[in-house]
C-alpha cells in the first residue's frame, strides 16, 4: 500500500510516498481503505514534533510510528477477531491526536476508535468534522456558557474556530469573530454578529467586554485579552502560550476575577458522537479550503504550515 512515511522528525520537503506492505487487523481491530484524510495543525506538530513537547508523547529522538495521519473516513474492508461493532462494507471515520497512521491508502485502528460516518455524510464532509470540531468542544464544555453571554473567537476561519464559531451559535449569545479579509462573508454566515478583520484593526483596541474570550489559534495572549474580559470572565487558547504560559495561568488565576482555562481535550468518545448529531441534524457543516492528492501531501503540510487555511486541508486517497 501507499503510505506518507517520516522516519525522523522533519519538514515537508522530506515526506516520501512509499510503498509498504498492507497491514492486517489483529484481535479488535478494524482494517480501513482510507477514502479522505485532512493535513492540521495536530499533523504539523507531530511532523516537526513544535512544540518540543510532543517529543514526550511521540518519542523523543525519533517518532515511534513513521506513518502520518491523525484522523480518517474510509470503508471497512477486514476484521479482526472479536470485533462486534462493525462489518465489512460499514462506513466510518475516526481521529487519534497521538496519530492514527491514517495518511495511507489504508490504517488499523482499534474498535473503539471508530465511529459510524452519519447518513448522507460523504467521506471529505466526515473527515473535515473530526480533528478542528474535536478541540472546538473542548473550548465550550470547559465553561458554562448562558444566554446573552459574549463571546469573542480568535481565529474564526481555521479548524477549530470555524467549528467553535458553530457550535457557539447554538447558544442566544453574541459572537465577535476576528479573521482576515477574503473571510468576513464566510464567518458572517456561520454566525458572526461582529467580525474584526485582523489585516485592517486590532481588536484589543475597543472598548467591549466578554463573558469568555477564546483564541484558536494562539496568536494573542492572556495579557493582552485581560483589558477585555468582565468581571469572572474567562480566557482560553489552544497553545501554550509564548513561554507555555497557559499551563501555568490556571493555577496563577484561580483565585483571580478573571481566570485562564487550559483546554485538556475530551475523550473521542464524547466528541465525536456529538459532532455526529450536528452534522446529522445540519447544525454544523465543516469549512473545506482546498483538497491534494496523496502524492503531493507535502504541498499541503507547506500550505498548513503557512498558517492561512481556512477550515480543512483535505487529502483524496485514490
Amino acid at each position: 500500500m501507499k503510505a506518507s512515511i517520516r522516519r525522523k522528525y522533519c519538514l515537508p520537503n522530506q515526506i516520501n510516498i512509499e510503498n509498504i506492505e498492507r497491514v492486517v487487523p489483529k484481535d479488535r481491530e478494524v482494517l480501513i481503505k482510507v477514502y479522505a484524510t485532512t493535513v492540521n495543525r495536530t499533523d504539523c506538530a507531530i511532523l516537526t514534533a513544535h512544540p518540543f513537547i510532543m517529543r514526550f508523547l511521540l518519542g523523543f529522538f525519533k517518532p515511534r510510528k513513521v506513518i502520518l495521519g491523525t484522523d480518517f473516513a474510509g470503508e471497512v474492508i477486514l476484521i479482526g477477531e472479536n470485533v462486534k461493532s462493525y462489518n465489512i462494507g460499514d462506513k466510518v471515520f475516526g481521529f487519534i491526536d497521538t496519530g492514527s497512521e491514517s495518511q495511507a491508502e489504508y490504517t488499523l485502528a482499534k474498535e473503539g476508535n471508530l465511529f459510524s460516518v452519519p447518513e448522507k455524510i460523504g467521506y471529505k464532509q466526515a473527515v473535515a468534522s473530526l480533528e478542528g470540531a474535536h478541540y472546538a468542544y473542548t473550548f465550550i464544555h470547559k465553561v458554562n456558557i448562558q444566554s446573552g453571554q459574549k463571546i469573542l473567537i480568535i481565529g474564526a476561519t481555521g479548524a477549530i474556530g470555524s467549528a467553535l464559531l458553530q457550535f457557539v451559535k447554538q447558544y442566544d449569545v453574541k459572537i465577535t469573530a476576528t479573521c482576515n479579509t477574503k473571510n468576513i462573508q464566510l464567518i458572517e454566515s456561520l454566525g458572526a454578529d461582529k467580525t474584526y478583520d485582523y489585516t485592517k484593526e486590532d481588536f484589543t483596541d475597543d472598548n467591549d467586554k466578554y463573558d469568555f474570550i477564546f483564541d484558536t489559534v494562539g496568536k494573542s495572549t492572556f495579557g493582552k485579552c485581560k483589558p477585555l474580559l468582565k468581571g469572572k470572565g474567562i480566557y482560553i487558547s489552544s497553545e501554550l502560550g509564548p513561554f507555555s504560559q497557559n499551563i501555568f495561568f490556571p493555577l496563577i488565576t484561580s483565585i483571580s476575577n478573571k481566570k485562564v482555562i487550559f483546554p485538556i481535550p475530551y475523550s473521542t468518545q464524547k466528541t465525536i458522537p456529538y459532532i455526529s448529531k450536528l452534522l446529522e441534524t445540519e447544525k454544523f457543516k465543516p469549512v473545506i479550503d482546498r483538497e491534494y492528492s496523496l502524492k503531493d501531501i507535502s504541498k499541503a503540510y507547506e500550505y498548513v504550515l503557512a498558517g492561512q487555511k481556512t477550515g480543512n486541508v483535505i487529502i483524496e486517497v485514490e
